[in-house]
């Protein structure tokens, strides 16, 4: 509905991959709904297993629980509708529908960031500090630490999807993105938004970088660590510890940086697609991978759930 020269914009149209054949589009629907399937079954497995198996009722397990938590709810806003979009060619979003996927888009992404920082906080406490570990990082301090990194979402996420939202929107309601990302939606806006830019810019800095400093912060302090371990398995099993959760933060802000922090002449639109794919939709489904495959006790976990669910003899102890 059009006022002046303002557009009342009711529905936005996900453009999505709506560029590639019909062909390419069911080939990409069947590769991503395999990845949604493992990325939920992954998850929900590791949430079930660090509650069921005693043995990994330790700090570190309880912080690895939260980000499975956090990469299921980051599936469940984004991978839905663009499978929807894919199969159905469903590509109208309600503008409650946009702002809502925006909101928790930017609640998890904050909350992810905050929770490998915190994460690697664990990480240094239990190298820098293993006699004093169970004393610092007791159940209430594990509770703080999960709520301060899920905290900063809220605000984030409130301030700046409310602040967008506030916009007149004009002309095309065309986002050309597979969901509600600020910069597409931010290009359908009439209005002055340099305010908005700036804050948002900021924002995103700080959002990453501060996270980003106290993890360098502890791994530099990981790594002081491990060099003064005079023998060579106890240097490796002492890295061991750390090693899953370094990789899955080097996945999460290589991708995330490439998309965010790249120059705009070097930002094609369908290049930033792929890019987003990497961080929503690819590394929440190698975060489970990788802490299976790389941790001896999940693994031993994962066979002591399967071989009591199943009531199997030989299980290990």
């Amino acid at each position: 509905m059009a006022t002046g020269n303002w557009t009342r914009i009711s529905e936005f149209i996900l453009m999505s991959f709506s560029s590639l054949p019909t062909e390419i589009q069911s080939l990409l629907f069947l590769t991503f709904l395999t990845i949604y399937l493992v990325t939920l079954m992954g998850n929900s497995l590791i949430i079930l297993v660090t509650l069921a198996d005693p043995m990994l009722h330790s700090p570190m397990y309880f912080f690895l629980r939260n980000l499975s938590f956090l990469e299921i709810g980051f599936n469940l806003v984004i991978v839905p509708k663009m499978l929807g979009t894919l199969l159905a060619q469903d590509t109208t979003i309600s503008f409650l529908g946009c702002a809502t996927q925006m909101y928790f888009f930017f609640f998890f992404g904050v909350a992810e960031c905050f929770l490998l920082a915190t994460m690697a906080y664990d990480r240094y406490v239990a190298i820098c500090s293993p006699l004093h570990y169970p004393v610092i990082m007791n159940q209430r301090t594990r509770a703080k630490l999960a709520a301060a990194s899920w905290f900063p979402g809220f605000p984030v996420a409130t301030v700046q999807t409310t602040w967008l939202f506030s916009f007149p929107f004009c002309g095309t309601n065309k986002v050309n993105h597979f969901f509600c990302d600020s910069p597409p939606v931010l290009r359908l806006v009439c209005a002055d938004t340099a305010l908005f830019e700036i804050y948002a810019i900021v924002g995103t800095i700080l959002v990453v970088m501060v996270p980003c400093l106290l993890i360098l912060c502890s791994y530099t302090h990981i790594a002081a660590a491990i060099l003064k371990i005079p023998s060579a398995k106890g240097k490796h099993k002492a890295f061991s510890t750390c090693s899953s959760h370094l990789l899955v933060v080097s996945l999460f802000y290589i991708s995330l940086s490439l998309t965010y922090f790249r120059p705009k002449s070097n930002n094609s639109p369908e290049g930033k697609k792929l890019l987003s794919l990497s961080y929503t939709v690819v590394t929440p489904m190698l975060n489970p991978i990788i802490y299976s495959l790389r941790n001896s006790e999940m693994k031993n976990a994962l066979s002591r759930t399967i071989c009591k669910a199943l009531a199997l003899q030989n299980c290990i102890p």
